[in-house]
């Protein structure tokens, strides 16, 4: 799919084909798009994350090897050293226009960084568990996003964030605590994003919330109403905000107009959790059958209210409403079909599902076309 860029560019040169704009103003709205386009984004910085991510990879690694022909102090040394050239050699080479190999030179420095915690505690037998060191790491990560003002080290302080959730997970079963201090931690990396300019960030927070609730339930079965009735809730009132309030939500949360994406994958998280607590006893009660509906009418309201400027909403619905045609069917009428007949509905609730994705994108496609026509 064609970046927003590069859209735009080929919208301007249509227009000034048709004589809708002047060579002027076509040229001039060119120039805008190409001193506001965002160049971090382009293959060569790609390229230069990906490698620093292999090479902090490799840094870990080595620290797991235990460096037994080294010195102690001689390995403290020089992770301190790789540290220290990670993050003042990448505040140079930002100083001198190479944004993307500084901000690689970051991540390798928060790397090693988290290399030299686990590296110190191993070799000084320090008191501590693997889930302590990472919050250690995303916290230091978090601090040098801050003092330096980076995007990336604040994407990677999330993702150290969310590993440390997933630690946690052996220490549920055996202590039954909850890791809640995800939340806070959370909501602290979601203000440094606004410092950091950090939008990717902001999307990964509200989308690790989304899971942390989900795996929540999973742990605590007792709980799975009383956390997914409220997910719903929520996540409908932040979709009609996004999509009655737009400019000003946006204006706060800076999500780039995709809270109402958001918005629909946490109401849709909530109302499967809440279809699959009360799938057994479908038989004897209605809540599953209202749960279907609401998920449904939901959907469909999504794609009226919002779909026509969200392509990426318009197939998120579609997967859920592909999803509902499937757990409704093998809740409520697997139990009444053969092999054959499975076959047969499977079928014809494809058929049924394309049937409506064609219209929808068709009704999307109409008011674009007109509007070009005018």
């Amino acid at each position: 799919m064609a970046g927003y860029a590069t859209r735009v560019r080929a919208d301007i040169a249509r227009w000034r084909e048709v004589g809708l704009i002047d060579p002027a103003t076509a040229d001039a709205l060119t120039s805008d798009v190409a001193a506001n386009e965002r160049a971090s984004l382009s293959f060569g910085s790609i390229l230069a994350m990906m490698a620093a991510l292999l090479f902090g990879a490799a840094i870990l690694i080595f620290v797991a090897a235990n460096w037994d022909a080294i010195p102690r102090l001689a390995r403290v040394i020089a992770l301190f050293a790789l540290i220290l050239a990670g993050y003042v050699g990448g505040a140079f080479l930002k100083t001198r226009d190479h944004a993307a190999i500084g901000e690689a030179l970051w991540i390798i420095a928060a790397a090693a960084f988290g290399g030299s915690i686990a590296l110190i505690g191993q070799m000084y037998h320090l008191s501590g568990d693997e889930a302590s060191a990472v919050v250690t790491w995303c916290a230091g990560t978090a601090l040098a996003a801050v003092a330096l003002r980076s995007n990336p080290l604040t994407v990677a302080a999330v993702g150290i964030a969310d590993a440390w959730l997933f630690l946690n997970e052996g220490e549920i079963y055996w202590h039954g605590r909850f890791p809640d201090f995800f939340i806070v931690a959370a909501i602290a990396l979601f203000a440094i994003s606004f410092w950091t300019r950090s939008q990717a960030a902001r999307h990964l927070i509200i989308l690790s919330i989304i899971f942390y609730l989900f795996m929540r339930t999973i742990d605590y079965d007792h709980d799975t109403l009383r956390i997914a009735v409220p997910l719903v809730i929520v996540s409908a009132l932040l979709f009609a905000a996004a999509v009655f309030a737009s400019g000003q939500i946006d204006k706060i949360l800076q999500l780039g107009g995709r809270l109402s994406l958001h918005a629909l994958i946490g109401f849709l998280t909530g109302l499967a959790m809440i279809q699959f607590e009360l799938a057994d006893d479908s038989r004897y009660n209605a809540g599953f059958a209202i749960a279907s509906i609401v998920a449904l009418v939901g959907i469909v309201a999504a794609i009226m209210l919002a779909g026509r400027e969200s392509r990426g909403l318009r197939w998120l619905a579609y997967a859920g409403f592909a999803f509902e045609l499937a757990i409704i069917y093998s809740v409520t009428l697997q139990s009444m079909l053969d092999t054959a007949g499975f076959f047969l509905a499977a079928a014809v609730l494809l058929g049924i599902l394309a049937l409506v994705i064609i219209r929808v994108e068709r009704r999307m496609k109409a008011p674009a076309e007109k509007g070009a026509m005018a």
